[in-house]
């Protein structure tokens, strides 16, 4: 199983399933366990294909105040607290994910979860291949450098930044971590209007490509998932090769990160989509291709004699014409061919050899 920095550093495609505390609703749904519920996730986004599942960790007191306003769409999530949220879904600790770690590895499916204070960053240091930072965490450089000094490949989201807050974070980083570093493009709005993707933001962060080591482009998305996918299609085909998208296992689910995550059908949908685009994207050498040969010998032109060239006949321009197939000397040679001596009779419309001249 490849990891997501080794997938990076060779350009591959990486689709993150971020789990996030999805599972506790699916959980209620299916009237199972916690754990069982996020193994089944696990489970369910191997089977599609997915490379990582990517869990969130913190608690609520330590995360928010108690008066922090709600910045999601109350009509899919009605509670209007941050703290109120978050605490309905902060019971798992160290043992609960170092169980979906090991179950993980069992199944060959990377993991990974976003820390949101400094007891999870530390703990889930053993756990982990990746730190991957919040784009609400951008501003706060003690904790990225906090987590940049595990000295591990790093995620980091840029929802709602500029270019001075990208810089300081970036910069924060490479002071005391050299290792593979992706810059996500986000947009911090739940869900995101198709309209406010703002994908050409992509291209842009490939300026800091220029100016830092080993420096990735990818995507975190919050738009619904649409028929085709075009989003998420787009932001691969602008450069963004690690993408990261909410998922669940029901849509219909209101509340938390369902309603504008992907599902199982989605990711395997999504993975053959992208690869698609890699089969007709081809390389990037500008030759001919092998399947080409056949077209390019028959529906090119050789130069061919106008009209009849007794042998001993010095050959004149307009002795000559061009015609298919290509089997014969190339048009671009014909100043190679005007001047020479004919070696035999040579009939209109025979298509001219080297040993026909000297």
């Amino acid at each position: 199983m490849k990891t997501i920095a080794e997938r990076m550093v060779n350009e591959e495609f990486v689709l993150i399933a971020e789990v996030g505390v999805n599972y506790y609703d699916i959980a209620t749904l299916k009237g199972i366990s916690n754990m069982e519920a996020a193994k089944l996730m696990v489970k369910e986004a191997k089977a599609a294909g997915v490379h990582a599942v990517k869990f969130q960790t913190y608690k609520a007191e330590t995360l928010a105040a108690a008066d922090s306003p709600y910045y999601w769409d109350i009509r899919e999530e009605a509670t209007r607290s941050q703290r109120e949220l978050f605490k309905k879904f902060d019971s798992f600790g160290y043992q609960e994910y170092k169980e979906i770690k090991t179950y993980c590895d069992e199944i060959g499916i990377e993991f990974l979860s976003t820390a949101f204070d400094y007891e999870s960053a530390d703990y889930l240091n053993e756990l982990m291949n990746v730190y991957k930072i919040s784009s609400s965490d951008l501003s706060n450089l003690p904790f990225i450098e906090h987590q940049a000094k595990k000295n591990k490949p790093m995620l980091l989201s840029i929802g709602a930044s500029n270019e001075a807050e990208i810089e300081m974070a970036i910069t924060t980083i490479r002071n005391v971590n050299h290792q593979p570093l992706a810059l996500l493009h986000c947009v911090l709005e739940y869900p995101t209007p198709y309209e406010h993707a703002n994908l050409n933001k992509i291209v842009t962060l490939k300026k800091f490509q220029a100016k830092y080591d080993n420096i990735y482009i990818g995507y975190s998305d919050h738009t619904k998932p649409e028929a085709n996918y075009d989003v998420l299609k787009t932001a691969y085909n602008l450069g963004a090769k690690v993408i990261e998208k909410h998922y669940t296992l029901d849509k219909t689910l209101k509340g938390n990160d369902h309603y504008h995550g992907m599902d199982p059908v989605d990711a395997k949908n999504i993975i053959e989509g992208i690869q698609y685009i890699d089969s007709i994207r081809g390389t990037y050498e500008l030759k001919c291709l092998e399947t080409e040969s056949s077209a390019r010998k028959n529906a090119r032109r050789s130069i061919v004699a106008e009209r009849d060239i007794k042998k001993g006949a010095v050959i004149t321009r307009e002795d000559l014409t061009f015609k298919r197939p290509g089997t014969g000397i190339s048009p671009q040679l014909i100043d190679e061919v005007i001047g020479k001596t004919a070696q035999c009779d040579i009939k209109e419309d025979t298509i001219l050899s080297k040993d026909m001249i000297q």
